[in-house]
């Protein structure tokens, strides 16, 4: 029997060379397994290959990861996209699908970055292409000429709204500052999505699902990076952890007194 979760992670589809290949950032690996105790394997972008339902009867959580690339904007009835955009039809049709139906079947979602615009499209929200072209709000962009302790490092605070999901992980903290590597963010917010935090202009940056039978929420920014480091990045991945340590216990012999013993006293986790 195991002991650990299975989180599946989910990855971009991608040329190495000749070879398409399917590839997840191993910070996000790392966070999975270390940060939320989790084994995690890779989940490529295969869309209607591998069916919706026998993944989730195969993880007990996912995590939706950040990429450099963005979702399609016909996706969201948005206009298309500048020359030269970056996009990943493949991870599309996986992760959008997979993330609606995880939420209701009450699989715990961690969504970060990409995975937290893809959450807000999901649920019928719009995206911003271009955040720092839209007036009254700021770039969000990090400077790619800087080292990468610097791109990740905290860049701007954030208000965590009193009473939800992050508020709660922070202890009660109103702001926290965190790191900022977005070009894009949520333009109209998706039916039955909660905003969780704001950036100083007024930008979400972080969702959860409203009426979720389990874990489920999304932040723009970057928890992963030295998430050890950060006790909000840390919280959150603990949190995340538990939600799939309860829906794994759920789903084994008589998993329902066991999950009730170790259902967690956060909401939505």
């Amino acid at each position: 029997m195991r002991t650990k979760p299975l989180v599946g992670v989910t990855a971009d589809r991608t040329m190495i060379g000749a070879h398409a290949s399917h590839v997840s950032g191993e910070k996000y690996i790392d966070a999975a397994v270390e940060g939320a105790g989790a084994l995690a394997f890779v989940l490529p972008a295969l869309g209607e290959r591998q069916a919706v339902s026998d993944i989730l009867e195969a993880v007990d959580g996912l995590l939706f990861t950040g990429s450099y690339s963005n979702v399609e904007p016909h996706r969201y009835g948005g206009t298309v996209s500048d020359a030269g955009t970056l996009h990943d039809p493949h991870r599309d049709a996986t992760t959008l699908p997979l993330m609606r139906a995880a939420v209701e079947a009450g699989v715990p979602v961690l969504a970060i970055c990409r995975g937290f615009q893809e959450m807000n499209v999901v649920f019928g929200g719009t995206l911003h292409q271009q955040v720092h072209a839209v007036a009254g709000y700021d770039d969000h962009r990090e400077n790619k000429a800087d080292a990468l302790d610097m791109q990740y490092g905290p860049a701007h605070a954030l208000a965590l709204v009193e009473g939800g999901v992050l508020h709660r992980l922070a202890e009660g903290a109103r702001e926290v500052r965190v790191n900022s590597l977005h070009g894009q963010g949520v333009q109209t917010l998706g039916a039955g999505l909660v905003a969780e935090a704001y950036a100083p202009d007024g930008l979400i940056e972080a969702i959860s699902v409203a009426h979720a039978p389990r874990f489920a929420l999304g932040v723009q920014w970057h928890p992963e990076w030295k998430y050890a480091d950060n006790a909000l990045s840390r919280a959150i991945f603990r949190a995340f952890g538990e939600a799939c340590r309860n829906h794994m216990l759920a789903r084994m012999p008589g998993g329902a007194a066991l999950d009730a013993a170790h259902a967690p006293r956060a909401a939505h986790a």
